[in-house]
């Protein structure tokens, strides 16, 4: 509810633009579709008012740990500004996504995902882990979300979606990325 544009659209832009900035929702808006939404479209965190302070820093004193510790692993990994799997071609610098030479339109969220599983092929993971480390939050009740998002993904970077060559469903645990090897 700010001039101009809401809040989900300052949350587009910035999880549109290079590099991680921290996002904490702090809205009027309580329905859990106004939460899920908020934090669908690249929100960390999400808090309706009324609110209390110490909730507030806490919340706050969280995503900058969060911060903190994406700058470590990102200083950990190897450079690796892009990867290749199969006809699948994905830079970070440019986050941008081809297949077979075909540019790929994404969300943040989506190329943060396949990034997230092309970095990691074979490895096998939850839908809790994958709130974890690709949103950086783990809250039970939103595994939907990640449901959501690899079906998006799927039909954007999948010739068959319903016989995904990329990410594959383990069933009665998560998903994972193809191991080449």
């Amino acid at each position: 509810m700010l001039p101009g544009f809401d809040g989900l659209e300052v949350c587009r832009r910035l999880r549109a633009a290079p590099g991680y900035v921290p996002i904490l929702m702090l809205t009027a808006r309580s329905t859990e579709l106004d939460r899920v939404v908020g934090l669908e479209i690249g929100a960390d965190d999400y808090l309706t008012k009324p609110f209390s302070i110490p909730e507030l820093l806490a919340r706050i004193k969280a995503l900058f740990r969060r911060a903190e510790s994406l700058g470590r692993t990102a200083l950990a990994e190897p450079d690796r500004a892009t990867l290749a799997r199969g006809e699948l071609r994905i830079d970070a610098d440019l986050r941008q996504v081809c297949i077979g030479g075909r540019q790929v339109s994404l969300t943040a969220k989506e190329f943060d995902l396949l990034w997230h599983f092309a970095g990691h092929p074979g490895r096998v993971y939850t839908r809790l882990q994958l709130l974890d480390q690709v949103w950086r939050y783990n809250h039970d009740g939103y595994e939907h979300t990640v449901n959501s998002h690899i079906n998006r993904l799927r039909a954007k970077i999948e010739d068959d979606p319903s016989n995904p060559r990329y990410i594959l469903t383990v069933w009665g645990v998560g998903y994972k990325f193809v191991d080449d090897g």
